[in-house]
Order: C-alpha cells, then sequence, then structure tokens
C-alpha cells in the first residue's frame, strides 16, 4: 500500500468555489519551475538596456515592456522613463495618473527628474489635485538634488512661481514637508 494523501480542498479566488491543492510534489516543482523563470528573467538593468535600445529605434510600445519589467525591479531611470511616456502618451495611450505613479516611484528615490515632474503634476493638477504645497516641496527636492545649475535654477523658477500664489502658511508647511522628506531619505554619500 502507497502512503498517499489526498489533495486538499480550499477556496480558490472565486467566491463559492472550491480548487484542488495540489500534492507536495507538484507545489516543489511548480517552485522550481518559479525560480527557473526568475533566473531567467533579465536583470533590471538589462531589462532597461533593451527598453533604451527599442526607445532609441521609435518602437515605443515594445520599450513601454522592457521599461516596465525595469521599472517593477526598482529601476529607477526606468521608472521615470515610464512617467514621461505615460505623461506624452508615447507608445501607451496618455495618462497623467499612471504619469504620477511611476514619477512618484522615482521620486521616492531621490530621483531629481521625477521630483521635478511631480512638482509640474501637482502646480498644474494632471493626474493628481492641484496642489501648491505640493507643488513646493517637490521642486525645492529637485532644486537640491539637480546636478547642473542650469536645471536647479528652472526648479527654483517653478518653485519660486508656485510661491507666488502661496500664503505664508502654506510656504511654511512645504518647507516643513521638505524637511521631513528629506529626514527619511537620507543621500548615499
Amino acid at each position: 500500500m502507497t502512503d498517499h494523501k489526498p489533495d486538499a480542498l480550499v477556496p480558490s479566488s472565486r467566491p463559492g468555489a472550491l480548487a484542488k491543492r495540489p500534492s507536495g510534489d507538484l507545489v516543489a516543482r511548480g517552485l522550481a519551475d518559479l525560480e527557473a523563470l526568475r533566473q531567467a528573467m533579465p536583470d533590471a538593468e538589462e531589462c532597461f538596456q533593451r527598453g533604451e535600445r527599442l526607445y532609441g529605434a521609435g518602437t515605443h510600445a515594445e520599450a513601454v515592456i522592457w521599461y516596465r519589467r525595469a521599472a517593477e525591479q526598482g529601476h529607477v531611470a526606468a521608472q521615470v522613463n515610464l512617467g514621461f511616456m505615460y505623461a506624452d502618451g508615447e507608445g501607451v495611450p496618455q495618462d497623467d495618473v499612471e504619469a504620477v505613479r511611476w514619477y512618484r516611484l522615482a521620486a521616492d528615490q531621490g530621483f531629481a527628474a521625477a521630483q521635478f515632474n511631480l512638482g509640474v503634476k501637482y502646480a498644474t493638477g494632471r493626474g493628481v489635485p492641484q496642489d501648491d504645497v505640493q507643488a513646493h516641496m517637490w521642486f525645492n527636492l529637485a532644486a537640491s538634488r539637480l546636478m547642473t545649475d542650469e536645471l536647479r535654477e528652472r526648479a527654483v523658477q517653478r518653485r519660486d512661481n508656485v510661491a507666488d500664489r502661496m500664503n505664508p502658511t502654506q510656504i511654511a508647511e512645504a518647507q516643513r514637508l521638505t524637511r521631513e522628506w528629506d529626514a527619511a531619505h537620507p543621500r548615499e554619500p
């Protein structure tokens, strides 16, 4: 007599339905297959580079696929590129909400271009509710991180334009939020 355990019944994702749970051997094989797929998937940098080549060749819809693969692995440049593509409707339908989502992921990693673009979105109310306090904060963060004087000056100018619409209490709130964000996201040495 073989030692056979009956398959257990567990709820499936469909309400009211039952699905059979595979036996231990099937689970082990499934996990091994998943690990093989994970190892076969190019790493984030390779996915990003494929996206760059495809974007440069003008095949934007294909570039989105590879940027997304890299972005989902946390690749900051791929995240900001997806933000640009959704904002402009390149290779995907134009979608400011989706652009904001990708910009925020990159901005939260300290990527200055994404912080600048979030500032633009909050200042204009595209993809998010218009919010001068948030716009000021993101422009301020971008200005402190942008590498060239020209880009830094653009962020300062946009921040100052937003500040012209704000009262002193709102400016103080934006500055407080900037300090808190900086404290929670220390820069790498």
